[in-house]
């Protein structure tokens, strides 16, 4: 099947946001993203999605680049490697929504909306009251256009909101799941740009993967409920939408969502790197979650499983994080290493040994290795 769409090649992305530590999902994003680009000669972008001003930290965002590359999986494109798109940080991209904000509005598919949190409070309170879901009334879409661009002048506090129709439907085709539909009566006027001149994630996500030609967005299905808005958003731009592909959420296995355990973080990613689970461990763990190579074997590299890889094999519903299994299959891969290399990743952090003990645990790997499950192991067994 072709895999291209409107689009010249196969661009993806992904797109965290740095408002702590990155998880697993972000991996298994990244891994599935870099593979099917691999697959088709395609281009891989990292782009940070930034524009929540109260959450996002500089230090997040540096994990986000620590732990990815610790992961091992390189981007074509991104914020410490530039790329023909730049900016890939969005607060340095907010003029370029501000600018298509207003083409909306100009094009009559957007209008200011001036309500004050008091009034759209109590206007939430109202439908709740009337057992309705809560969403905007609208009655700033009712006003001239000539009195809200008159109070847009008088730097009246506003949002800029899309206009969504008040009837019909918006269908979508998801790669994994064919068509969607949601009623538009469903769908809320969604907030474009903010009152102090930040896009929402819906707008900046859509302009970005437009403007940086991305033809497929391959995220996680908790996505699923903000795409018609992203296809109303591309119908308002008379824009090519990409081809979504929406991935199974990883559960636990209670089928309940990965979470802190004991004060332990067993979703972030910086707990299988600190405890000497090695990289491609976690990649062909993460890529039996979500699919399955045509021969059925489950060891395998990344590069084995781009060649190999097919949507059609890809499980949408959600698999269950075996810590077991992962625990089996980091055995398997340290049990490959040749004493050298076991070495060179003990010392890498997870021994108190230092470089000038290297001869001797050179003697020492091959004898530990067969009962190593994870390489903070390692002191333990030989002390």
């Amino acid at each position: 099947m072709d895999e291209k769409g409107p689009f010249q090649g196969v661009r993806v992305r992904i797109a965290p946001s740095p408002t702590g530590d990155p998880h697993v999902g972000t991996a298994s994003m990244t891994l599935f993203n870099y593979v099917f680009a691999k697959r088709h000669g395609g281009k891989f972008v990292l782009r940070i999605e930034d524009t929540d001003l109260t959450r996002s930290t500089r230090e997040s965002e540096e994990a986000i680049f620590r732990e990815l590359r610790w992961f091992g999986l390189k981007w074509d494109e991104g914020p410490d490697v530039g790329g023909p798109y730049a900016p890939y940080r969005q607060s340095e991209r907010v003029d370029i929504y501000k600018q298509h904000a207003r083409q909306l509005v100009d094009k009559g598919e957007a209008y200011h909306c001036f309500c004050t949190p008091e009034r759209l409070e109590q206007v939430r309170k109202a439908q709740q009251a009337a057992k309705q879901n809560p969403a905007y009334d609208g009655q700033c879409r009712r006003l001239p256009r000539e009195d809200a661009e008159a109070r847009v002048k008088a730097g009246e506090r506003h949002v800029i909101r899309l206009a969504v129709p008040d009837d019909g439907e918006t269908t979508f085709s998801d790669r994994l799941r064919g068509n969607i539909t949601f009623p538009n009566a469903q769908i809320d006027d969604q907030v474009l740009l903010k009152s102090d001149g930040f896009p929402t994630y819906h707008l900046a996500n859509v302009v970005d993967d437009h403007l940086m030609k991305i033809s497929h967005v391959i995220r996680a299905e908790e996505w699923l409920s903000s795409t018609p808005k992203h296809v109303l958003l591309y119908k308002a731009f008379g824009w090519d939408m990409p081809t979504f592909v929406h991935m199974p959420i990883l559960r636990n296995p209670k089928r309940g969502k990965i979470s802190k355990r004991d004060g332990v973080d067993y979703f972030a990613i910086s707990f299988y790197r600190k405890q000497g689970y090695l990289p491609e461990a976690l990649a062909n763990f993460l890529g039996l979650m979500g699919g399955s190579l045509e021969s059925g074997e489950e060891v395998f590299d990344v590069d084995t499983m781009a060649r190999g890889f097919s949507w059609d094999r890809v499980k949408t519903t959600a698999p269950v994080f075996d810590l077991e299994k992962l625990e089996w299959l980091n055995g398997v891969y340290i049990r490959s290493l040749t004493p050298d290399q076991l070495t060179d990743r003990l010392l890498a952090g997870y021994t108190k040994r230092t470089a000038e003990d290297r001869v001797r645990l050179v003697k020492i790997a091959p004898l530990v290795k067969e009962r190593l499950k994870t390489l903070s192991e390692f002191d333990d067994m030989t002390t």
